[in-house]
Protein backbone atom coordinates (compact mmCIF):
# COMPACT_ATOMS: atom_id res chain seq x y z
CA UNK A 1 0.00 0.00 0.00
CA UNK A 2 2.93 2.18 0.98
CA UNK A 3 4.85 1.95 -2.41
CA UNK A 4 1.10 3.00 -4.33
CA UNK A 5 0.27 5.49 -2.16
CA UNK A 6 3.51 7.34 -2.94
CA UNK A 7 3.38 6.96 -6.29
CA UNK A 8 0.30 8.14 -6.55
CA UNK A 9 1.31 11.39 -4.28
CA UNK A 10 3.99 11.68 -6.42
CA UNK A 11 2.07 11.89 -9.27
CA UNK A 12 -0.90 13.87 -8.15
CA UNK A 13 1.16 16.45 -5.92
CA UNK A 14 4.88 16.53 -7.28
CA UNK A 15 5.63 20.29 -5.88
CA UNK A 16 4.73 19.11 -2.21
CA UNK A 17 5.81 16.52 0.17
CA UNK A 18 2.83 15.52 2.21
CA UNK A 19 5.20 16.25 5.27
CA UNK A 20 4.71 19.98 4.42
CA UNK A 21 0.82 20.49 4.16
CA UNK A 22 1.23 24.47 4.18
CA UNK A 23 2.82 24.61 1.30
CA UNK A 24 -0.35 23.15 -0.66
CA UNK A 25 -1.85 26.57 -0.89
CA UNK A 26 1.07 27.82 -2.50
CA UNK A 27 2.30 25.42 -5.16
CA UNK A 28 -1.52 24.65 -5.67
CA UNK A 29 -3.17 28.21 -5.69
CA UNK A 30 -5.82 27.40 -8.41
CA UNK A 31 -7.45 24.50 -6.07
CA UNK A 32 -7.21 25.88 -2.90
CA UNK A 33 -9.70 27.57 -0.38
CA UNK A 34 -9.62 27.70 3.61
CA UNK A 35 -12.20 28.08 5.45
CA UNK A 36 -12.21 29.48 9.54
CA UNK A 37 -13.61 27.41 12.03
CA UNK A 38 -15.16 30.33 14.45
CA UNK A 39 -16.90 33.31 13.09
CA UNK A 40 -15.36 36.75 13.15
CA UNK A 41 -11.95 34.18 11.88
CA UNK A 42 -11.18 33.50 16.09
CA UNK A 43 -8.66 30.97 16.60
CA UNK A 44 -8.74 29.01 19.32
CA UNK A 45 -12.44 27.65 20.90
CA UNK A 46 -13.05 28.18 24.69
CA UNK A 47 -15.99 26.70 25.49
CA UNK A 48 -18.51 23.83 24.73
CA UNK A 49 -20.22 25.31 22.12
CA UNK A 50 -17.13 26.97 20.17
CA UNK A 51 -15.75 23.02 19.89
CA UNK A 52 -19.01 22.00 18.56
CA UNK A 53 -19.09 24.76 16.04
CA UNK A 54 -15.08 23.97 15.14
CA UNK A 55 -16.11 20.05 14.73
CA UNK A 56 -18.86 20.91 13.13
CA UNK A 57 -17.23 23.04 10.80
CA UNK A 58 -14.82 20.26 9.83
CA UNK A 59 -16.87 17.34 9.71
CA UNK A 60 -19.35 19.32 7.41
CA UNK A 61 -16.62 19.75 4.89
CA UNK A 62 -14.92 16.20 4.98
CA UNK A 63 -18.74 14.64 4.74
CA UNK A 64 -18.77 16.62 1.48
CA UNK A 65 -15.36 15.42 -0.05
CA UNK A 66 -15.40 12.07 1.55
CA UNK A 67 -17.68 9.49 1.54
CA UNK A 68 -15.99 6.05 2.47
CA UNK A 69 -12.57 5.35 2.78
CA UNK A 70 -9.94 8.10 3.88
CA UNK A 71 -6.24 8.42 4.57
CA UNK A 72 -5.31 9.98 7.83
CA UNK A 73 -1.49 11.56 7.67
CA UNK A 74 -0.10 12.50 10.70
CA UNK A 75 3.72 13.41 10.79
CA UNK A 76 5.78 13.47 14.06
CA UNK A 77 8.82 15.83 13.75
CA UNK A 78 12.34 14.73 15.37
CA UNK A 79 15.78 16.04 15.00
CA UNK A 80 16.79 12.53 14.04
CA UNK A 81 15.83 10.75 10.60
CA UNK A 82 16.00 7.77 12.44
CA UNK A 83 12.50 6.91 14.29
CA UNK A 84 12.93 4.91 17.41
CA UNK A 85 9.51 3.65 17.72
CA UNK A 86 7.87 0.53 16.51
CA UNK A 87 5.27 1.50 13.67
CA UNK A 88 7.02 2.67 10.48
CA UNK A 89 6.32 5.72 9.00
CA UNK A 90 4.70 6.10 5.73
CA UNK A 91 7.33 8.99 4.71
CA UNK A 92 10.31 10.95 5.82
CA UNK A 93 11.64 14.13 4.74
CA UNK A 94 14.36 16.37 5.91
CA UNK A 95 13.45 19.74 6.29
CA UNK A 96 16.78 21.46 7.39
CA UNK A 97 20.18 20.46 6.38
CA UNK A 98 22.27 22.91 7.98
CA UNK A 99 24.65 21.40 10.61
CA UNK A 100 22.96 20.78 14.14
CA UNK A 101 19.90 22.25 13.07
CA UNK A 102 18.61 18.94 11.05
CA UNK A 103 14.98 18.35 11.33
CA UNK A 104 12.91 15.52 9.83
CA UNK A 105 9.25 14.79 9.50
CA UNK A 106 8.29 10.84 9.79
CA UNK A 107 5.04 10.69 8.42
CA UNK A 108 2.41 7.87 9.37
CA UNK A 109 -0.57 6.75 8.01
CA UNK A 110 -3.67 4.95 8.88
CA UNK A 111 -6.71 4.06 6.83
CA UNK A 112 -9.84 4.66 8.09
CA UNK A 113 -13.83 4.30 7.59
CA UNK A 114 -15.07 7.78 7.11
CA UNK A 115 -18.46 9.03 9.37
CA UNK A 116 -19.07 12.27 10.75
CA UNK A 117 -17.31 12.13 14.26
CA UNK A 118 -14.64 9.19 13.27
CA UNK A 119 -11.42 11.49 13.78
CA UNK A 120 -13.32 13.72 16.21
CA UNK A 121 -10.32 13.73 18.80
CA UNK A 122 -7.82 14.62 16.02
CA UNK A 123 -9.55 17.67 15.06
CA UNK A 124 -10.14 18.95 18.49
CA UNK A 125 -6.06 18.07 19.24
CA UNK A 126 -5.53 20.30 16.01
CA UNK A 127 -8.12 22.66 16.81
CA UNK A 128 -5.73 23.08 20.56
CA UNK A 129 -2.46 22.96 18.62
CA UNK A 130 -1.58 20.10 19.85
CA UNK A 131 -1.31 18.58 16.40
CA UNK A 132 0.08 20.30 13.56
CA UNK A 133 0.72 19.18 9.60
CA UNK A 134 -2.54 16.51 9.55
CA UNK A 135 -3.98 16.41 5.89
CA UNK A 136 -6.48 13.76 5.14
CA UNK A 137 -7.24 12.44 1.56
CA UNK A 138 -9.58 9.99 -0.24
CA UNK A 139 -8.12 6.84 -1.39
CA UNK A 140 -7.50 8.39 -5.04
CA UNK A 141 -6.19 11.63 -3.37
CA UNK A 142 -8.63 13.71 -5.44
CA UNK A 143 -8.97 15.69 -2.42
CA UNK A 144 -6.88 17.23 0.44
CA UNK A 145 -8.46 17.96 3.61
CA UNK A 146 -5.58 20.01 5.86
CA UNK A 147 -6.73 21.29 9.30
CA UNK A 148 -5.42 23.64 11.38
CA UNK A 149 -6.10 25.78 14.71
CA UNK A 150 -8.02 27.97 13.82
CA UNK A 151 -9.65 26.71 9.92
CA UNK A 152 -9.05 24.47 7.25
CA UNK A 153 -7.30 24.21 4.05
CA UNK A 154 -8.67 22.44 1.27
CA UNK A 155 -7.33 21.44 -2.17
CA UNK A 156 -9.39 20.13 -4.71
CA UNK A 157 -9.36 18.11 -7.83
CA UNK A 158 -10.25 21.19 -10.14
CA UNK A 159 -10.79 24.94 -9.81
CA UNK A 160 -14.22 24.52 -10.53
CA UNK A 161 -14.72 21.96 -7.90
CA UNK A 162 -12.89 24.63 -5.30
CA UNK A 163 -15.30 27.03 -6.50
CA UNK A 164 -17.90 24.90 -5.79
CA UNK A 165 -16.99 24.00 -2.49
CA UNK A 166 -15.96 27.56 -1.37
CA UNK A 167 -19.90 28.87 -2.55
CA UNK A 168 -21.51 26.05 -0.44
CA UNK A 169 -19.49 27.95 2.78
CA UNK A 170 -18.62 31.72 1.47
CA UNK A 171 -19.96 32.68 5.67
CA UNK A 172 -16.55 30.75 6.66
CA UNK A 173 -14.36 32.40 3.85
CA UNK A 174 -11.78 35.01 5.43
CA UNK A 175 -12.45 38.46 4.86
CA UNK A 176 -8.42 39.08 3.79
CA UNK A 177 -8.69 39.60 0.05
CA UNK A 178 -5.79 36.75 -0.30
CA UNK A 179 -8.11 34.15 1.63
CA UNK A 180 -5.72 33.79 4.32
Amino acid sequence: MHEQLTDLWDRRWPKVHPCLPYRLKIEYPDLWVRFHCLPESKRYPETKHEYEIVLGRYNTVMAELFSDQIYVMTPVYTASPDWPGGEEPWRIAQFDDEPGFESYGHLFLAQKVWEPGTIDGLLRRVADDVEAGVIIADPDLRWLFHPYDGGMDVIAPTTADRDALRDRHRDWLSKHPEGY
